[in-house]
């Protein structure tokens, strides 16, 4: 792809078709999109597998347009003090409804129903009476007044709760560290649940929205299936390997499970009875891409322009109100006197600091320091120098 020059000013690379509306948040102001350079200042990415990827000494951040980044290298980034975006929330809606979608056919068995119905073709005039005879092996049942467990209550998690409960179910959800944003939004008439084991025990229904990690890999397992209602329904949008393939197969042959919805099919996967693989459709909406490119794309904006961080998975978020003063952002070690440190070189130049936010997250932290004086251009020679020299600083910017 050639280079799409907006103004000339700094390199944005994409790796996907990123939605149109998305990439506009780039015409205001002094960015160039270059799919070809291999040494830009952002990336923005969907599914593009960045972990063959060698990064040009230039890259300050990469923003995945969607929730996961297993995609990216993640430590390596952090390691260079490039920030990863995400965008929680962007495509909820879109997931939501399949959820809620996916809840309601399979309960009526819809899906087989339909596959059923096509395989008649070549009946003629005999499928009608063909389709009122062999109608009855396909009758469900209602979701009113069943019970809904839902595992994660994050921007999908609640919406699927709060919809569901409009649709007269009962909601149970398990999450032990729903934010407090979250909380204000979930409706005060979910259940909650103390322990995974009560959630499981008392849903008909069962829906996954937690991110893949050590603790949740194949939490869906046999252990879990021996304390759950016989005929449960469970369905996951999240990761595939949330699920243990080999127990979900045994637990749908024994009808400890009736119905498997998935949005990660396998070989395996589609070789199990009474499975929904879907190709992946979850949050694959027009809305949704669109939604998720914006989000993506001011993130960067953002953070190119003013060094303020929001939904950033390896580095603190971090805000200031951008006055259009000299700004210094640092990434360093989160040890100590390292503020000490920084504030002592923009001092060394008789400067008067006007604002200052220091965040950390886990071993590592970020610092934004505003600039009081009136300064003559746009630099300070020797400023950002004299900070990387200092033991622990990772990466530094003048702003």
């Amino acid at each position: 792809m050639t280079a799409t020059t907006l103004e000339k000013g700094r390199t944005i690379k994409t790796l996907n078709n990123i939605a149109e509306r998305g990439l506009k948040v780039f015409s205001k102001g002094d960015y160039i999109i270059d799919n070809d350079n291999e040494n830009p200042e952002a990336i923005v990415v969907r599914s593009f597998n960045m972990h063959s990827i060698t990064f040009g000494d230039q890259l300050k951040a990469i923003a995945r347009a969607g929730a996961g980044v297993n995609n990216i290298p993640v430590d390596q980034c952090t390691e260079r003090g490039i920030v990863v975006f995400n965008t929680p929330g962007a495509n909820a809606n879109a997931v939501k409804e399949m959820v809620l979608t996916t809840l309601m056919a399979s309960s009526r068995n819809l899906f087989a129903g339909v596959a059923w119905t096509k395989s008649l073709q070549g009946e003629g005039e005999q499928i009608p009476k063909l389709v009122e005879a062999g109608k009855k092996q396909f009758v469900g049942k209602e979701i009113k007044g069943k019970t809904l467990g839902v595992i994660g209550l994050g921007a999908i998690g609640a919406l699927v709760a709060n919809d569901a409960l409009d649709l007269e179910m009962d909601v149970i959800g398990f999450d032990p560290f729903i934010s407090v944003d979250t909380a204000w939004n979930l409706s005060r008439n979910v259940q909650r649940a103390m322990t995974l084991e009560q959630l499981f025990a008392e849903s008909d229904y069962i829906t996954v929205h937690v991110p893949l990690t050590p603790d949740t890999k194949g939490m869906f397992n046999e252990k879990a299936f021996s304390v759950m209602k016989a005929g449960v329904h469970i369905l996951n949008f999240s990761r595939g390997e949330l699920v243990n393939e080999d127990d979900m197969e045994a637990a749908l042959e024994s009808g400890t499970v009736g119905q498997y919805i998935t949005d990660f099919p396998n070989e395996k996967v589609l070789k199990m009875k009474n499975t929904v693989p879907i190709p992946h459709l979850g949050a694959s909406t027009k809305e949704s891409e669109e939604n998720c490119a914006i989000m993506a794309t001011r993130q960067v904006k953002e953070f190119l322009e003013t060094g303020n961080i929001k939904n950033s998975i390896n580095f603190p978020n971090a805000s200031l109100p951008y006055t259009g003063k000299l700004r210094v952002a640092a990434f360093h070690e989160n040890i100590p006197n390292m503020v000490g440190q920084i504030t002592q070189a923009v001092s060394s130049y008789h400067m008067n600091i006007a604002d200052m936010v220091n965040r950390s997250r886990g071993g590592y932290a970020y610092t934004m320091i505003d600039i009081d004086n009136k300064v003559n251009g746009d630099v300070i020679p020797g400023l950002e120098d004299k900070i990387k020299q200092i033991d622990g600083i990772i990466t530094t910017r003048v702003i």
